[in-house]
């Protein structure tokens, strides 16, 4: 029976929004000056992360989750079904909205996912903000003031300071600002519509695609205000467990240690980044060390399991 947590190797991606900011805050090696994304759990097949310790050693996570579902809770799904990112906008990201389930099936073909996703403020720049939503009221009118590039009275935006965290499901117009670091807990989808890229062209010297048609049948109008379910479930000498959101998709929580927490968070399989400190998770049978920019699951056959140390982490789960 597998008692031990299984640590994953990141996936690094080069973005033409992407920074060194992945290399600054968590010591990864990256693969250039422009590297936008840690994919610090996947299973998506444009980059699913390997094992990197234990009986599972190399295997990458799609494979995993096929062959060895106790691990997993024997949880149904052809795919695994989140995926935990890092993201750095060194520069703005484009303004896009995602699809939900139904739409992604009717429109994609090889995803099985569609993407609602949520952001935790790791680090922002004091003028970094978001673009969260718009204020057409149809979509007739989110159709003409998108034609049109009206932007400025289309977008809202939101400021972002360390520490905010925000929900955003699919259907919602969106893009991360220039200036912040963000931890991305999302569906296991690497489909995005683009709206506007501020006219921006790539290394060859073109705009990169916009998908209009597609962005306007994803997006939700007029924009939803989603509600918010951020609250503290524990809070002692040892450390504080604060429920993020709680959602259809997943649930999200920061936990902090401050010596020694036991983590009574009822799911199958539990995922866990780690933002800051070092020390131990220990389970029934094992102890391993963890530190800042580490990721790993703890499985289904993991009855029980303790942080030790001053360490921050986001974890989510399915249920």
């Amino acid at each position: 029976m597998y008692k031990e947590p299984i640590f994953l190797e990141p996936v690094f991606k080069e973005r033409i929004w992407g920074g060194t900011a992945l290399r600054e805050e968590f010591g990864y090696s990256i693969p250039s000056e422009h590297t936008g994304e840690c994919w610090g759990i996947s299973a998506h097949s444009n980059g699913p992360g390997k094992v990197k310790n234990g009986p599972l050693q190399g295997k990458d996570l799609h494979t995993v989750w096929k062959e060895n579902r106790e691990l997993f809770g024997n949880e149904t799904g052809e795919e695994f079904p989140l995926l935990v990112k890092i993201l750095d906008a060194a520069a703005d990201l484009s303004v896009q909205v995602h699809p939900n389930d139904e739409q992604a099936r009717k429109l994609e073909t090889e995803e099985a996912y569609g993407k609602t996703e949520c952001w935790y403020v790791v680090r922002a720049d004091p003028d970094a903000k978001l673009i969260l939503g718009h204020h057409a009221l149809s979509k007739k009118e989110l159709e003409k003031k998108m034609k049109n590039a009206e932007w400025s009275s289309l977008l809202r935006e939101v400021p972002v300071q360390e520490g905010d965290f925000f929900y955003v499901p699919s259907g919602t117009i969106h893009a991360i600002g220039k200036g912040a670091l963000i931890l991305e807990t999302q569906q296991s989808s690497d489909t995005t519509y683009r709206v506007y890229d501020y006219d921006r062209k790539d290394q060859e010297g073109n705009q990169r695609e916009l998908h209009l048609e597609k962005s306007l049948e994803a997006a939700v109008t007029p924009h939803e205000e989603p509600e918010g379910s951020r609250r503290v479930l524990k809070k002692d000498n040892n450390g504080m467990i604060e429920q993020l959101v709680s959602s259809p998709f997943f649930q999200v929580y920061r936990m902090k240690a401050a010596e020694r927490l036991d983590v009574d968070i009822t799911a199958p399989y539990v995922l866990a980044s780690v933002l800051n400190g070092a020390g131990t998770v220990e389970t029934e049978e094992k102890t391993a060390a963890i530190k800042k920019g580490d990721h790993f699951i703890v499985p289904a056959t993991v009855k029980q399991w303790t942080v030790q140390g001053e360490v921050e982490l986001i974890i989510s789960t399915r249920q």
